[in-house]
């Protein structure tokens, strides 16, 4: 195994991704118009020629992931450690955070609702009540925040880089995914190395950054709503320099301790509210409508995901969100790959695979299904709110439908402020990984890369909405090139479970197998 020894920051990363990030604001603030333009032609391009590919992508990561789970693989320990280095609470808490949080409230109150007012294409003909709707309509949100979202973000990925890391001594970089296939040269000046890196950042970046500043207005609103304040852009700023301020303690803690307390603190706000919302909201109807909706979702699984009628909605809602988590996921899987050491590759893919992502959709029927169901009984009262003022509209409608309404639009105006937080803390403990190749860089970069996204987004802010809705689409070009370098896990990490079983007598080597 090689030893990792005084590794040094890859400028040439840092300053390419960067600067690249920069210039695509200061093209921003020149003329917003032009760079709409030209990420919207590449957006469709990129829909229209990666949308099948993504699908497929998605779906074979999660099918090899769950095959290696329950095979007699499972077992075998990742990271070269005995005992995991975070309890399991802990642990589930930190890979909750990182998804969920970028939907956690605004998505789960108002893509429910949005699909029950518009029924997706796949069963708008079926001539359904307003009734028989409801499940369709939240299973369409479990589809998009489910199983194979959370599969992409750190199954087999993480077991590449576990073994590139953990058992190699190579650095826990993005271009670390290539090493079964290019071997050691991919760290040694690799142009095809730098390039993985560059745009897993950038991917990243554009995919963090979006998130902040689309949750500063959400927040913004809510606290006009809730308080009066003035929803200007002063308070939108304000609102954004709270959140990154909180970023930065937290990255600047480390792992072990600023971003495991503030996962835990969320996961515990999250749970609080949801068990509320149960007792004191419509209670049968929402865990009749988990229920349903679940089973509703595995019986249609692949047309589900596999859905290719309507470009125009896809482009809107399924591959959006397949074009966002890719880009999320070269990160993640190094976040992940962190925090999972003396884990079993059975627990690593049980946990992020399926209890993951049932624990969102459970969320998402609290929220989005109390919002269905005022719907369903007073058409308008959450659909109105949500076509004149948009998502953080439909969270304080669903509030103020609900006793103790002004308390748990409080409680989840405090789980966006947390929830936004440790999406930047953990996305920034990583690009600095990257950059330096170790798990724990330097803490100066960590909090420099907090900073940055959050002056990055104070600037697209300043411009207008126009800016955030050009960002969200560039999400999606971005992932284009992240997802090509997704797709030799599918048949890397097998060989390497494979490696991992012969180094830990899991199954018989080929002599012993000779011998017999």
């Amino acid at each position: 195994m090689k030893t990792i020894k005084n590794l040094k920051m890859d400028w040439t990363t840092f300053a390419v991704s960067g600067g690249f990030l920069f210039l695509f604001v200061i093209f921003s603030l020149i003329d917003i118009a032009m760079v709409e333009g030209w990420v919207t032609a590449s957006f469709n391009w990129s829909v229209t020629f990666f949308g099948a590919y993504w699908q497929l992508l998605l779906l074979g990561n999660f099918a090899i992931g769950m095959i290696l789970a329950f095979s007699r693989y499972g077992k075998m320990k990742l990271g070269k450690m005995e005992k995991p280095e975070n309890g399991y609470f802990r642990w589930i808490s930190m890979i909750l955070c990182t998804l969920l949080a970028s939907g956690g409230v605004f998505w789960a109150a108002s893509e429910p609702i949005y699909h029950f007012v518009t029924t997706p294409p796949l069963f708008e003909n079926n001539g359904m009540t307003p009734l028989e709707a409801i499940i369709p309509a939240l299973s369409q949100s479990f589809v998009h925040w489910g199983f194979l979202a959370w599969a992409c973000l750190g199954t087999l990925t993480s077991i590449v880089l576990m073994y590139a890391h953990y058992h190699k001594g190579y650095p826990l970089k993005p271009r670390a995914i290539l090493y079964p296939i290019l071997g050691e040269k991919v760290f040694n000046k690799s142009i095809i190395g730098s390039t993985a890196d560059i745009v897993s950042i950038i991917a990243v970046a554009a995919g963090t950054m979006g998130p902040i500043g689309f949750l500063g207005l959400q927040i913004g609103y809510g606290l006009h709503f809730l308080f009066d304040i003035p929803n200007t852009l002063a308070t939108n700023v304000i609102v954004v320099g709270s959140l990154i301020l909180i970023a930065a303690i937290s990255v600047a803690s480390g792992v072990d301790k600023g971003i495991q307390f503030l996962s835990r603190l969320n996961v515990i706000f999250v749970v609080l509210i949801a068990v509320i919302i149960l007792i004191i909201g419509p209670t049968m109807f929402l865990i009749d409508s988990f229920i349903s909706a679940q089973a509703f979702q595995l019986q249609h699984f692949f047309e589900m995901n596999l859905y290719r009628g309507d470009q125009a909605w896809l482009g809107y809602w399924t591959i959006f969100f397949w074009g966002w988590f890719l880009g999320y996921a070269p990160m993640m899987a190094i976040f992940i790959s962190k925090i999972s050491r003396g884990r079993t590759i059975r627990e690593l893919i049980i946990a992020v695979s399926i209890i993951a992502p049932l624990v969102s959709n459970f969320w998402f029927s609290v929220v989005g299904g109390s919002g269905l169901s005022y719907e369903l009984n007073s058409p308008g009262s959450i659909s109105n709110p949500l076509s004149d003022g948009g998502m953080p509209a439909t969270v304080m409608a669903i509030t103020e439908q609900l006793p103790m309404g002004l308390w748990l639009a409080i409680g989840f105006l405090i789980v966006s402020i947390v929830f936004v937080s440790t999406t930047v803390d953990s996305i920034s403990y990583t690009v600095a990984v990257t950059l330096q190749g170790t798990e724990h860089p330097q803490k100066w970069l960590r909090v420099f890369w907090v900073v940055l996204f959050g002056i990055l987004s104070v600037v697209l802010l300043t411009i207008g909405e126009g800016s955030i809705q050009a960002l969200q689409n560039f999400i999606v070009v971005t992932a284009v090139p992240v997802s090509i370098l997704l797709l030799p896990p599918l048949w890397s990490a097998p060989k390497i479970v494979k490696q991992m079983a012969r180094e830990q007598t899991i199954a018989p080597s080929a002599e012993s197998t000779k011998e017999e």
